[in-house]
C-alpha cells in the first residue's frame, strides 16, 4: 500500500539529524557565553543564559498586532530575541542594542532581518542615532531588557528605565529579569507602576520578571 513521505526509517534519521543540530547550536552558543563571561563577569552578570520559560514570559508582554517595533537591550547570544520573533512578529521590528560586537556578528547571523546595535545601552538615545540617525524609531511598543542591571549603580538604572520610558507609548512596558531578591531597579515615582513575576526556578539561577510602566 502506497503512503505518503519518505519512509519512516528516513524521517527518524532526519529527525535526529535536525536535534543534534539544535544540541549542537545551543552547545556553541553556551560556549560563547562562557567565553564572554570570564573576559568580563561584570558585563554578562549570569552564570547561564536565559531560560526560554523566562524568555517566553519576557515576550508575552509584546503587542502582536502593533505596528510600533520593539526594543531588545542586552540580547547576548539571543535566547530572548529568539522568544520575541517566536511571539510572530516581523524581524524588521525587533531593533537589539548590544555592547559587545562578537555577539552582535553571531546575532546577525541567526536573526536576518532584525536590526542589531553595537552600542552602549545605558547611552540610548545617542546608540540609535548613531545607527539610525533620522530614521530611529520615535516610539516603541515594548523595552526588553536582558541587561545585568544590579552590577550597576542604582543611579544608572534609574537613568536607563527613564530612557526607555520615555520612547515607549504611556502604559507599554519596559521588561526586566533579575535573579535578586530586591528590585534590578528600585522606584518609588507616583508615575511608574511596577509588577513582578513569580519565582522561574527552572532559570539557572531562578530568576523573576519585572514590568515598568508610566502611568497613562
Amino acid at each position: 500500500m502506497a503512503t505518503d513521505g519518505p519512509p519512516t526509517t528516513l524521517r527518524s534519521a532526519a529527525a535526529k539529524v535536525s536535534r543534534k543540530a539544535v544540541i549542537k547550536a545551543r552547545f556553541a552558543d553556551q560556549v560563547r557565553f562562557f567565553g564572554s563571561l570570564l573576559r568580563a563577569p561584570r558585563a554578562v552578570g549570569a552564570i547561564a543564559p536565559t531560560s526560554s520559560e523566562t524568555a517566553q514570559l519576557m515576550a508575552s508582554h509584546i503587542t502582536t498586532a502593533s505596528d510600533l517595533p520593539v526594543l531588545e537591550l542586552g540580547p547576548g547570544t539571543g535566547a530572548i530575541t529568539a522568544a520575541i520573533l517566536a511571539t510572530g512578529i516581523a524581524p524588521g521590528r525587533l531593533f537589539a542594542v548590544e555592547y559587545s560586537a562578537a555577539f552582535c556578528r553571531l546575532l546577525n547571523e541567526k536573526f536576518a532581518g532584525a536590526q542589531f546595535l553595537q552600542g552602549d545601552a545605558f547611552d540610548l538615545d545617542a546608540t540609535l542615532r548613531a545607527h539610525l540617525g533620522d530614521a530611529a524609531p520615535e516610539r516603541f511598543d515594548c523595552v526588553i531588557s536582558g541587561l545585568p542591571l544590579l552590577n550597576f549603580p542604582k543611579e544608572k538604572r534609574v537613568q536607563l528605565l527613564h530612557a526607555a520610558l520615555s520612547v515607549l507609548e504611556p502604559g507599554r512596558p519596559f521588561v526586566q529579569f533579575s535573579y535578586g531578591l530586591i528590585p534590578p531597579i528600585d522606584i518609588a515615582e507616583p508615575g511608574i507602576a511596577v509588577t513582578r513575576s513569580r519565582w522561574i526556578v527552572r532559570n539557572v539561577p531562578p530568576a523573576r520578571v519585572w514590568v515598568y510602566r508610566r502611568r497613562a
